[in-house]
């Protein structure tokens, strides 16, 4: 288990001390040991952090060495909670890659809680929606956002201006919002495909990009209903 908010790390000795104490604690030999630091060491790029003591680490330093910590006996399930918290951009992207290999290498289970949407976008597959005690979805992230949003958004930036007002608009295109030359347009999920086209056919587009509406939306939608 890997906690965002409380260390396993000894805070006055050096990250490699506290990997030293675990191996102990878990029999790895001395050669599986050293064989595992260098691995990890190289996918976290821990480097000299391993001989610094814990205190003089930055938080995404520390977090770093408590993932190289909570991985070293290889463990095939894996619960993290709120592993990014408090890191920067950057470093909570690494977090993220270096989790979804680890998943994909060692086939280990990974059981994520946080409250970060790019978190869960980025390494859940299959979700789960605890509100009061209970469970108001199980099941893959895509169809979630396909059953509570059943609508896309497109993004069209135009190649003119719109000195002479908006142009016409496709049947079944609402106009969401607008700056400068880019509309934001909401349409039905099926519709999207046949008024994508048809916006290209009679506009001038510079740019056009289809999203699904924010996570953040959708799952806000569910905790103010109270359900699905």
């Amino acid at each position: 288990m890997v906690l965002g908010n409380k260390s396993q790390m000894i805070w006055d000795i050096p990250a490699m001390d506290t990997l030293r104490v675990l191996a102990e604690i878990y029999n790895l030999p001395p050669a599986e040991f050293r064989r595992r630091v260098e691995e990890l060491s190289d996918l976290l790029d821990l480097g000299e952090l391993l001989t610094r003591p814990v205190r003089n680490l930055s938080l995404g330093e520390r977090m770093k060495c408590e993932l190289a910590a909570g991985l070293l006996h290889r463990p095939a399930v894996l619960f993290l909670d709120e592993p990014t918290l408090g890191l920067d951009v950057s470093i909570q992207a690494r977090v993220r890659r270096f989790v979804a290999e680890y998943n994909q290498r060692f086939g280990a289970t990974v059981i994520l809680t946080s409250h970060y949407m790019a978190d869960v976008l980025a390494l859940c597959p299959r979700v789960i929606l605890i509100h009061d005690g209970r469970i108001l979805y199980d099941g893959e992230l895509n169809e979630l956002a396909r059953r509570l949003a059943p609508y896309k958004l497109l993004k069209v930036t135009l190649a003119a201006g719109l000195e002479n007002g908006l142009p016409e608009l496709p049947p079944g295109a609402e106009l969401m919002s607008q700056e400068d030359q880019t509309l934001i347009l909401r349409v039905a999920r099926d519709d999207a495909p046949g008024i994508t086209a048809a916006l290209l056919n009679r506009l001038a587009v510079a740019d056009l990009v289809v999203e699904d509406p924010p996570l953040e939306a959708v799952i806000d939608k569910i905790y103010q209903e109270g359900a699905l």
